[in-house]
């Protein structure tokens, strides 16, 4: 199967990412990550869970994150990379390795999930929350802009969880995708990503994620993060530039897309011109479900 099959799966069906890889910290108490990161943790309460970003000293973001509230005033927070440790070492447990964590996705993902927990559990639980049953931790979230979950079990029980989803999900054609599949995904929803939009300089207002910091801050407000559509041809010269980030055929819109940094004036609608010297046109975000109402959905 193709990452356009699996992407078009997880549009259409349920899709099955393994994201084992990312970081996880633990810390005793949430004074130390209440600095560390720009959500209020005063917020969570236990069994939820926020997006937030950790800020370099001049306000620039070098990474986006999830922390979770796990009660008893324990906190875990999920990165991308597992060197962000080094950041807080000596602040916060590496659990980074010890749990599987498998994102099951898609509008039916929540179908094949209630044949492993129940209806009821499934029913229940809602947008950024999550809670723990007898064989794993369930999270209602992702990263494919559609209705998902993060499924948590010990490493060395993740083959036993994957069997089970993928027999359970077996009538609705669940598929095994790549990160390939989930990249493009994440572009169509306007999703940003380390080393791309996250580039070690942007800051929240430029990557368009301001809401996110809870302390009254000001930034500087030189680019911003767009999104576009590629044309045929090529751009005039003195066309408005955006620099690229992303770029993916969209095996949902049928199009070539992409993310990327342009003028803060720049309007939707505008044509402009790639590094390539390609001609795309500005489009809003996400590009993909633009009120943001399929993760939300209804999951039965």
């Amino acid at each position: 199967m193709s990452a356009a099959d699996e992407h078009l799966a997880t549009r259409r069906a349920a899709g099955l990412f393994d994201f084992s890889f990312m970081g996880l910290y633990e810390f005793s108490g949430s004074e130390v990550l209440d600095r560390l990161q720009t959500r209020r943790l005063a917020d969570l309460a236990p069994g939820q869970a926020a997006y937030t970003l950790l800020l370099n000293e001049d306000g620039s973001v070098f990474n986006d994150a999830t922390v979770w509230n796990m009660g008893s005033d324990r906190w875990w927070l999920f990165t991308g990379r597992r060197s962000d440790c080094v950041r807080f070492r000596d602040d916060a447990r590496d659990r980074s390795g010890e749990h599987a964590i498998l994102a099951l996705q898609g509008p039916l993902s929540g179908r094949v999930l209630s044949r492993l927990v129940g209806e009821e559990i499934v029913r229940r639980l809602r947008y950024f929350r999550f809670v723990e049953t007898k064989r794993m931790l369930v999270a209602r979230l992702g990263y494919s802009g559609e209705l998902g979950y993060e499924l948590l079990v010990p490493a060395a029980e993740e083959q036993t969880l994957r069997a089970s989803l993928l027999e359970a999900g077996r009538a609705e054609e669940l598929r095994e995708c790549t990160f390939e599949a989930a990249n493009s995904l994440r572009i169509e929803s306007g999703y940003v990503l380390f080393d791309r939009e996250i580039d070690g300089r942007a800051n929240p207002r430029e990557l368009g994620l301001e809401r996110l910091v809870n302390r009254p801050r000001e930034f500087a407000f030189s680019r911003k993060l767009v999104g576009f559509e590629i044309l045929p041809g090529n751009a005039h010269e003195d066309s408005p530039v955006v620099t690229v980030t992303s770029d993916c055929f969209s095996p949902t819109l049928g199009v070539r897309i992409g993310l990327g940094f342009a003028a803060p004036e720049i309007a939707i609608g505008a044509r402009a011109r790639l590094q390539d010297g390609h001609m795309a046109q500005i489009v809003p975000l996400p590009l993909y479900d633009r009120d943001r109402r399929r993760p939300r959905s209804a999951p039965l």
